[in-house]
């Protein structure tokens, strides 16, 4: 697997302003978004008759042209990106799910880890589900109720018990967006308020793109309603804040805002933990581009050490259609990643990353920089060991194939090659937020699921 290990799997954004046009607020803030899905990206609009729909594979300067956006009318609409899970994507699956019988449209960040008692409800209604994903299945839940003249936030909270999992999610009809999220709010969800209207988005960084003014987050458990008659609240569940760590470490942008805090400046701050529980003898800090850089910089300056770019990016290189063929394959790795040899040549190096999951990346990476004259390298990264598996949103490798669960930190260093390898301790990744440690989630690093994963439990191996 290909930088990144670890996926988000999607993205979604909603908007109800009747000044605005929706497909292109739509776009902007998807464009904003696209660290979080990089597969496929859809946007459903409302003229306040009818909804238009358009979806498509890759990314979101792919899917979409101007003649596109055009036909998108009206000024309510749902966005949303997609990363594939293990088992891969398709255009069938492609979110906005779009029920035309319900004239309704939905769209979901996170996973459902049991859609037992999901079937179980769509097999008493009577509604069909085979081969229907998480995601598909909640659509069709809420569709039933629209379709028999429930109003939609009706069926939402008609169904929301059946939804036993993580879920960031935004629903239209033609007329009004509902929001809404699970009661431990493991994935992020926001609000923003234009001139005439309001936004609603996975990231405070989409609001910035379109102008919109941050109001707060979404709660826990709450469902928001926005219609002609302004914006109304409703409390589905008993909140129990359990934001994903990872979204602080990894998958955020380091300008939204999570929990009130910027993530760039908890990622310094996660570098000066760093500092504080490896001081390491180097002549510079080098990070891996682009996450690890905020960590990266913030451990330099605690430890006195200069900062430069020994590893440079490109950043035209996301996921695209065209594979390297044979004689690029073992080197694909440069594609996105070019060592700097002046930066690094006789130099004791200190890679910064955020995590290692396989260990592949990472191995590579090490030989890079020796290949371009480093004298050593040690790699430091800015979380604890990945040692359990995700089921709340986050495309992780099965538990075997984590090189956290399967060997010690020495271990990985010998598999890795590095001259020195250290992790952030849990208490100091919990300690550079600044926030509660009980408003977390750290499944993948404790094997704790807040939310019950029910019969994917069988699937978690205990470790000591």
């Amino acid at each position: 697997m290909t930088r990144r290990e670890l996926h988000e799997k999607c993205a979604v954004f909603a908007i109800f302003d009747p000044a605005a046009d929706a497909a292109r607020a739509a776009y902007y803030s998807l464009y904003a978004l696209q660290h979080r899905g990089q597969e496929s990206s859809g946007i459903v609009t409302s003229d306040g008759r009818r909804l238009y729909r358009h979806t498509g594979m890759g990314l979101v300067s792919q899917v979409y042209q101007e003649e596109d956006l055009v036909a998108l009318h009206g000024s309510i609409g749902i966005g949303h990106n997609r990363y594939s899970t293990s088992g891969g994507t398709t255009a069938d699956h492609n979110q906005p799910i779009w029920n035309k019988e319900a004239k309704v449209a939905f769209a979901h960040n996170g996973n459902l880890p049991s859609t037992a008692a999901l079937e179980a409800f769509l097999d008493q209604l009577g509604v069909e589900h085979a081969d229907s994903n998480d995601s598909e299945m909640m659509a069709a839940a809420i569709s039933y109720y629209v379709a028999n003249g429930m109003d939609l936030a009706g069926a939402v909270e008609r169904c929301y018990k059946y939804f036993t999992g993580a879920f960031a999610c935004v629903a239209m009809d033609a007329t009004q967006v509902v929001a809404f999220r699970d009661s431990c709010g493991i994935r992020p969800l926001s609000l923003a308020k234009t001139e005439k209207g309001w936004v609603v988005a996975s990231e405070t960084c989409a609001f910035d793109t379109i102008g919109a003014a941050f109001l707060r987050e979404v709660q826990p458990g709450e469902m928001i309603i926005i219609d002609r008659h302004g914006l109304r609240s409703r409390q589905l569940a008993e909140p129990s804040l359990k934001l994903d760590i990872f979204e602080f470490v990894y998958f955020a942008r380091p300008d939204s805002l999570l929990a009130g805090r910027r993530v760039g400046e908890v990622r310094r701050s996660l570098g000066v933990k760093m500092a504080a529980e490896h001081p390491i003898a180097a002549d510079v800090v080098v990070p891996m581009p682009d996450s690890a850089i905020p960590a990266a910089v913030g451990f330099a300056h605690a430890a006195g050490l200069p900062f430069d770019h020994g590893l440079i990016k490109n950043r035209y290189i996301h996921r695209t259609f065209i594979q390297p063929g044979n004689a690029l394959r073992q080197q694909s790795l440069h594609l996105k990643f070019n060592p700097v040899p002046e930066v690094l040549m006789g130099k004791r190096v200190v890679l910064v990353d955020d995590s290692i999951v396989r260990g592949n990346t990472t191995r590579k990476m090490i030989k890079m920089l020796y290949g371009a004259g480093a004298k050593s390298v040690s790699v430091l990264i800015s979380s604890p060991p990945v040692k359990y598996p995700d089921f709340y949103g986050i495309d992780t490798p099965r538990q075997e194939d984590l090189i956290g669960a399967q060997k010690s930190v020495e271990e990985i260093r010998q598999d890795i090659g590095s001259d020195y390898l250290g992790y952030l301790s849990y208490n100091g990744m919990l300690e550079a937020t600044h926030l509660p440690a009980n408003q977390f989630s750290t499944s993948c690093f404790d094997g704790v699921y807040p939310i019950d994963i029910h019969e994917r439990a069988a699937e978690v191996m205990a470790l000591a």
